[in-house]
C-alpha cells in the first residue's frame, strides 16, 4: 500500500507574523481542550500520567493545529481523518466516537471523538481528541493482554455517533459500558472527552467568527503552504540515495522470535519514499502495528528533523510516501491482535528509520533509545491500572542522552508514587534511575529506570515490553545500552506475559538504557576499568 498524506496543493499566503499568530491561536485551542479533559477525566490515566492528545482538523480532514500531546495519537489521526471525515454526513451538534484498529484507531483503549465546527451553516474543520483507557473490558486486568486476537482485546467501536444534537446517545454509550470492568469510571472519561470537544467546538467557533470565514481559510491554507516549504527544505538538505536498516522486535508472546523490521529509505528531489518490504509477516500475537500507527512513527521522526517553529499541520508531510505489503506486521488484516503494536512496534520502526537515515545525516540521529513503552497493565477486584516506564534516550553527535524519560512514541507522565498509592493497592518499594546502563561513548546513552511494586492484595499483571532480548543500539563507535529486565519475587519473567499475584508479591522492571555515541575517549575506559 502506498501513502501520502494530502492530495490537494496550497496557494495562499499570509505575512509570516500573523501566521505565527494564528498558528498559535490554534495551538492553544488544543492545549485548551487538553486541560479541560485532564480536569473532567476520572482515572489516572488521564488525569495523572496524561495519556491524551487533542487536534484541529480542517473541513476535509487535514491536520491543521495539535497541542504537544502523544506522537503516536497525532500522527495516527493525522493518517485516518480524510476517512472518517468520507464516512459522515456531518451536521452540528454531532460527535463519533471510534477506536478501531483498522478504521482509523489504534489499539482499542486509545478511543478518539471527533466533533465537527460547523458557523453559519458551513463546516470549517473539526475538533478531535483520543484519550488511552485502562479499562476497556479487555480479557485481562488493564486492558493489554498478551493476546491473539482483536476480541481478546476489549469493545470494538467502529465509527458511531455518539452525540446527536447535542444529545448524548445513552443507549451507544451504555452499550459500551455494560461490557466494561469499570464502567462508571469508563462514563467519567468519556464525558471527559466530550467536554473537551465542546470546549474546542465553542473556541474556534469565536475564532472563525472573528476572523470571518473566508479570512479563517485562507488562514488554513497558509499554513499549510508554510508547512509544506520547510518540508521542502528538509529534503534538500538530505543527500540522494537509497539508505536501508534492519532490527528486529523481541518476541510476539507466543514463541515467535526476533521478527525482522526492515526498511529502505529512497530520497530524491520529488520526495522520500520510506519502503518496510522485506518486514515480517503479522504474527499471532499482538504485536501487528496497523498501518495508520506505522505512518505516525515515519512522521514524528521527520517531525523531530523540522525547525521547532514547524507548524503541526497537513503540509509537513506531503513529501513522505508510505509503503507497507498488506498482510505485513505494519500493514496487518482484521482481526489481528494490536494492543502492543500502537505502543511496542511503533518504537521499533522509529529505531529503523532513524538507523537509516545515520546514514545519511550521522551527526543530526542519536542512538537508539530504551525501545520500549515498558506497559503495564494490572487490576484485581474493584481496580483495573494501566503505566508505561520510561528508560534511556540515545546519545548523539550533540551530547548524551537524558535519563529516565519516555522516548519517541509516548509523552506520558509517570504516575505519582502519591496517586497510585492512594488510589490502588499497591506500593511502590523503588523508583530509581538504573545507573550504568546507558552504552559507553564519547557521549554516554541516557540510564533507564527501575521500577518495583508491592502487591497489597491478589491482582493479577500483564507486562508487554521489549528490548530484553536486543538491546539498544549505539552509532558511531558507541556501546549499546543495557537490556531491561522484568522480575518478579526476584525470579525473571518474559518480556510479554501474563501472572497472578499474591498479597506481599514485588514486581520489578529494570528498562533499557540508551546507546552510546562515538568511540569513548580514552578517560573514559580507564574510570570503566577502575
Amino acid at each position: 500500500m502506498v501513502f501520502t498524506l494530502s492530495v490537494a496543493p496550497y496557494n495562499r499566503d499570509m505575512d509570516m507574523i500573523s501566521l505565527n499568530i494564528f498558528s498559535s491561536r490554534l495551538n492553544a485551542i488544543c492545549e485548551e481542550m487538553g486541560l479541560r479533559l485532564r480536569r473532567s477525566a476520572l482515572s489516572s490515566n488521564i488525569k495523572d500520567r496524561l495519556d491524551y492528545s487533542c487536534a484541529i482538523f480542517d473541513a476535509r480532514g487535514a491536520l491543521c493545529a495539535q497541542a504537544a500531546h502523544i506522537p503516536v495519537h497525532l500522527g495516527s489521526m493525522a493518517y485516518a481523518m480524510f476517512d472518517i471525515v468520507e464516512r459522515f454526513a456531518w451536521k452540528p451538534g454531532m460527535m463519533v466516537v471510534l477506536n478501531d484498529p483498522f478504521l482509523g484507531g489504534t489499539h482499542l483503549p486509545d478511543v478518539t471523538l471527533v466533533a465537527p465546527v460547523f458557523v453559519e451553516g458551513s463546516l470549517y474543520g473539526f475538533v478531535t481528541n483520543r484519550a488511552h483507557h485502562a479499562d476497556i473490558g479487555a480479557v485481562t486486568a488493564g486492558s493489554m493482554p498478551v493476546s491473539r486476537s482483536l476480541e481478546e482485546e476489549g469493545v470494538l467501536i467502529s465509527p458511531t455517533v455518539l452525540v446527536d444534537h447535542d444529545e448524548l446517545c445513552a443507549e451507544v454509550l451504555e452499550n459500551i459500558l455494560s461490557r466494561l470492568n469499570q464502567p462508571e469510571q469508563g462514563r467519567g472519561d468519556f464525558m471527559a472527552q466530550v467536554s473537551a470537544n465542546r470546549n474546542g467546538i465553542s473556541r474556534l467557533t469565536a475564532l472563525i467568527e472573528e476572523m470571518g470565514g473566508d479570512v479563517f481559510v485562507e488562514g488554513l491554507q497558509s499554513l499549510q503552504a508554510y508547512g509544506e516549504r520547510l518540508a521542502g527544505q528538509l529534503l534538500e538538505e538530505l543527500p540522494a540515495g537509497v539508505f536501508t536498516f534492519e532490527d528486529v522486535m523481541d518476541d510476539d508472546g507466543f514463541g515467535r522470535q526476533d521478527i525482522p523490521i526492515r526498511v529502505a529509505l529512497r530520497v530524491c528531489d520529488t520526495g522520500i519514499d520510506v519502503d518496510f518490504s522485506g518486514t515480517a509477516n503479522q504474527v499471532e500475537g499482538n504485536l501487528n502495528c496497523p498501518l495508520s500507527v506505522a505512518a505516525a512513527a515515519v512522521f514524528y521522526v521527520f517531525r523531530c528533523l523540522l525547525p521547532d517553529y514547524t507548524p503541526a499541520c497537513d503540509g509537513i508531510f506531503r513529501r513522505v510516501f508510505l509503503h507497507a505489503p498488506e498482510g505485513c506486521l505494519l500493514n496487518p488484516r482484521a482481526p489481528a491482535a494490536v494492543a502492543a503494536g500502537n505502543v511496542e512496534t511503533s518504537m521499533r520502526i522509529v529505531d529503523v528509520v532513524m538507523g537509516a537515515l545515520a546514514q545519511a545525516i550521522p551527526e543530526r540521529m542519536t542512538a537508539a533509545g530504551t525501545g520500549s513503552m515498558n506497559n503495564v497493565a494490572m487490576g484485581g477486584q474493584g481496580w483495573d491500572y494501566y503505566e508505561t516506564i520510561g528508560g534511556g534516550m540515545g546519545a548523539s553527535a550533540h551530547g548524551p542522552g537524558l535519563s529516565g524519560v519516555q522516548n519517541h512514541m509516548t509523552n506520558t507522565l509517570n504516575t505519582p508514587i502519591e496517586s497510585l498509592e492512594m488510589h490502588f493497592p499497591l506500593r511502590v518499594r523503588q523508583y530509581a534511575l538504573r545507573r550504568g546502563s546507558g552504552g559507553c561513548g564519547e557521549h554516554t546513552g541516557g540510564d533507564g529506570l527501575i521500577r518495583s511494586y508491592e502487591f497489597l492484595q491478589p491482582a493479577e499483571v500483564t507486562l508487554l515490553t521489549e528490548r530484553r532480548r536486543h538491546a539498544p543500539w549505539g552509532l558511531a563507535g558507541g556501546a549499546t545500552g543495557q537490556s531491561g529486565r522484568n522480575c518478579l519475587n526476584g525470579v525473571e519473567l518474559p518480556a510479554k506475559v501474563h501472572r497472578k499475584v499474591r498479597t506481599g508479591d514485588i514486581l520489578t522492571l529494570e528498562t533499557a538504557g540508551g546507546g552510546g555515541w562515538g568511540v569513548p575517549k580514552s578517560d573514559t575506559m580507564d574510570r570503566l576499568r577502575r
